[in-house]
Order: C-alpha cells, then sequence, then structure tokens
C-alpha cells in the first residue's frame, strides 16, 4: 500500500510541482500589479492561465508532466470548490429582506437563461454556454471554476470563458460609475445594481467606492446574495448531468449524482452558517482555497490549445458581451419593478 501511494505521488509530482510554479508566478504578478495600480486588475486566476498557456504554446508537456497536470486541473479543483464553502453563511441573505433575495434569484435564473440561450444562438458549444452563462450570471470566474467540474468542461472552454469573462469584468469596474449620472441613479440603486452586475466581491468595491459608501454597503450585500445562487445553481447542474449520464444500475446513490465536493461545498456551507467552524480555521481554509484554485487554473493554461481558442475567440467575445448586457437590463428592471429609490 505505501509503495503504490509513493509511486502514485512520484507520477504526479512532476506536474503538480509545474503548476505550482507557474501559480507562485502568477501571484506574485498579482501583487507588483497591486503595487504599482493599488488595485488587481487582473487576478491571479486570470494570469496563472495566461501563464500557463503560453508555456503551452512554446512547449507541449511530455508525459512525465501530464498526470499532474490533469490531477490539479481536476481534483484539486474540486477541493477548492469544496472548501469555498466555508466562506457561505445565510445569515446575510435574512438581513437581504425576502423581496431583494427573491429579485436577485429571479436575476440569476433569468439571466443563466438568456445567456446559455444567446451562446447557442452563435454557435458555442453547450458545456462553453453553461460557462459563460453562469460566468456573467453569478460571479464570474469562481462561478466557471465551480461549475466547469461538475459538468466535465473542456481545458479550452474553461481557460477562454474566463479570460473573456474576466476582462469585460475591468471594463465594467471602469464604465459602470458612468452609468450613475446617465441614468440619474441614486447611491442606493447604484448599490443594487453593481451588486446584481459586477462579477467579483472586491470589484464591487472598485465599483461602488467612487460612488458613496451607502452604494459600496448594499452593492457588497446583494453581491453576497448573489454569491449564495452558485449553490443551488452547481446543485441543479450536477443533477441534470447525473440523469443525463443515466449510470446504468439498479438503485440510488447520491454520489452519482451529486459529486463528492457539491456535498462538501453544502457541508461546509451548514457548518458555517452554524458558527461551528472557529474564524481561525477559516481563516487558514479561505488562503488555501484561493491557491488551489489558482493552482488549478495553471494547470488549465497548461492543457490550452491556442488554436482552439483562437477559433472560438470571437463568438465568446460577442457571447459574453451581449450576456452582460442582458444581465444590465434585467438588473434595472428589477431596480424599477421594486420601487428602489
Amino acid at each position: 500500500m505505501a509503495s503504490a501511494i509513493s509511486t502514485g505521488l512520484a507520477r504526479l509530482a512532476p506536474g503538480i510541482v509545474l503548476c505550482g510554479a507557474v501559480a507562485l508566478a502568477a501571484i506574485g504578478l498579482q501583487h507588483l500589479e497591486e503595487a504599482w495600480t493599488g488595485r488587481p486588475w487582473l487576478e491571479a486566476l486570470v494570469i496563472a492561465i495566461l501563464l500557463g498557456t503560453a508555456i503551452r504554446t512554446a512547449w507541449t508537456p511530455s508525459a512525465r508532466w501530464t498526470p499532474g497536470i490533469g490531477f490539479s486541473a481536476k481534483t484539486l479543483l474540486e477541493i477548492a470548490v469544496m472548501l469555498l464553502g466555508a466562506s457561505i453563511s445565510f445569515q446575510a441573505v435574512a438581513e437581504a429582506g425576502f423581496g431583494l433575495i427573491l429579485g436577485i434569484a429571479a436575476v440569476v435564473a433569468v439571466a443563466i437563461g438568456a445567456s446559455f440561450g444567446l451562446c447557442r444562438l452563435l454557435g458555442l458549444p453547450k458545456r462553453m454556454a453553461v460557462l459563460v452563462a453562469c460566468g456573467n450570471s453569478i460571479c464570474g470566474n469562481s462561478a466557471i471554476a465551480a461549475v466547469a467540474p461538475v459538468i466535465g468542461a473542456k481545458s479550452e472552454d474553461v481557460a477562454s470563458s474566463i479570460a473573456f469573462t474576466a476582462i469585460l469584468g475591468v471594463i465594467v469596474v471602469l464604465t459602470l460609475p458612468l452609468l450613475v449620472p446617465l441614468l440619474h441613479l441614486s447611491e442606493t440603486q447604484y448599490g443594487v445594481l453593481a451588486g446584481l452586475t459586477v462579477y467579483a466581491v472586491p470589484q464591487v468595491l472598485a465599483a461602488t467606492l467612487p460612488v458613496g459608501m451607502v452604494s459600496t454597503q448594499l452593492g457588497t450585500l446583494v453581491k453576497l446574495v448573489r454569491v449564495l445562487m452558485l449553490g443551488p445553481v452547481v446543485v441543479g447542474l450536477s443533477l441534470a448531468m447525473g440523469r443525463n449520464r443515466d449510470a446504468a444500475g439498479p438503485g440510488f446513490s447520491l454520489n452519482r449524482f451529486v459529486p463528492w465536493f457539491i456535498l462538501g461545498f453544502l457541508g461546509l456551507a451548514a457548518l458555517r452558517s452554524a458558527s461551528l467552524i472557529p474564524d481561525i480555521v477559516l481563516q487558514a481554509v479561505m488562503p488555501l482555497a484561493t491557491i488551489l484554485t489558482v493552482v488549478a487554473m495553471a494547470a488549465l493554461g497548461l492543457g490550452v490549445d491556442l488554436k482552439v481558442l483562437g477559433r472560438v475567440g470571437g463568438r465568446v467575445t460577442l457571447a459574453v458581451t451581449l450576456s452582460l448586457l442582458v444581465l444590465l437590463a434585467i438588473s434595472l428592471g428589477l431596480i424599477r419593478g421594486l420601487g428602489v429609490a
């Protein structure tokens, strides 16, 4: 047993070390970026994909490297998704109010459906369409990373979805405040709009701080509630994929329909909501989840063929842009419909 484990680790080690080195370089570049510009315009996981893709373009890994790269892209990503459950606390839901919570859930559901339909009309494959729809509608890179292992997405699909979504996310942060004078939005209205449309929590802060503290506080709360929608969406996709696989054999197996890491995600979220995860543990778990995600993104980048990205780049860019515009329109409709002042 010990010999088999040792052999397995030795087989995986070269690829894992390579992915780890790329991830460390990406994290270092993000720190330099923050030091020079004051904010991370490109997050480490995006930089990791770009670095991995650049390496893959210049060099094709041999059989020595591929087992560890594959392990990093799949298993480490699944572990990272599971650990993210520890960051979810359902108490924030109660604070938002039932009407707004229901509205946020409706926006996410409608936006996912509309984005998926647009992507399919533009000829994107089903799995990439799901990635773009979930990334745009929920929380950008994190949603794409969480959904990818559930639907069995290809490395090229994940990398291109994250790359284009990340670029558009930066554009949104820079341009969204311009809507305040154009649409005569109050700080409250703009906070809700930012929380519904901006991809990441740090980006919500960057997009709302120039407008006012009320926008920042409300935008962050709406964004956190929106992130909570990731759990039900991922579970729903897991059930759908389980039915599509239609595994042979009688009887019911929960793991056949809901992957182990999704069960772990929900379990950790329940523990966090019940205040059963000490802060000191949470302070260790979340950085670990972030690091594992960056390592997994480096692995995905190392598996990307740029020729494939070149064939789908234009369509993905158009799909992501149109999906974001749909999300923006739906969000404005919710603000008007709820009478947010």
